[in-house]
């Protein structure tokens, strides 16, 4: 507390490390294909390098439980594997060496021979960055939703 003029004031908490969370969701793809298939293949973080935009994507490296690359030069993302429930649902999460800590959840709906899929991401970042970053973000979801479709297709 200080104090001014003989009044007590509160102090005001000035943590600039709180956060808020955002959430981006991928627009949602038909693939012609069976729900455990489309799980193997995502699974599998090998792979994910098929789907992400040519070009913007640098250092690509990756393990089938781990992968890292630079989005346009500029931040390293790092995911790996922290939840699933097979076929439905796979839970990858931020490593720690990344800009800021988020998770993604795929989830691909459907028993037959079409299924849907999406990803859902919520990651911890303040109105500044969500302002610049949601819409790349969303972007390249929808990308990896389209490359997704186009696989299997």
């Amino acid at each position: 507390m200080s104090h001014l003029n003989g009044n007590r004031h509160l102090s005001i908490n000035r943590n600039y490390t709180d956060h808020f969370m955002a959430r981006i969701e991928s627009k949602k793809v038909e693939l012609n294909a069976l729900a455990t298939e489309v799980f193997e293949y995502l699974k599998d973080l090998n792979n994910l390098g098929d789907l992400l935009p040519e070009g913007k994507v640098s250092q690509w490296e990756a393990t089938s439980e781990k992968c890292s690359f630079k989005v346009q030069n500029a931040y390293k993302i790092t995911l790996e594997h922290d939840k699933e429930e097979k076929p439905h649902f796979l839970q990858l999460k931020s490593g720690e060496d990344g800009p800021l800590p988020f998770v993604l959840e795929i989830y691909i709906k459907g028993d037959g021979e079409k299924v849907e899929a999406q990803q859902i991401c919520d990651a911890k970042m303040n109105p500044f960055l969500k302002m610049m970053a949601e819409k790349p973000l969303k972007n390249l979801f929808d990308h990896i939703a389209d490359k997704l479709a186009e696989k299997f297709s």
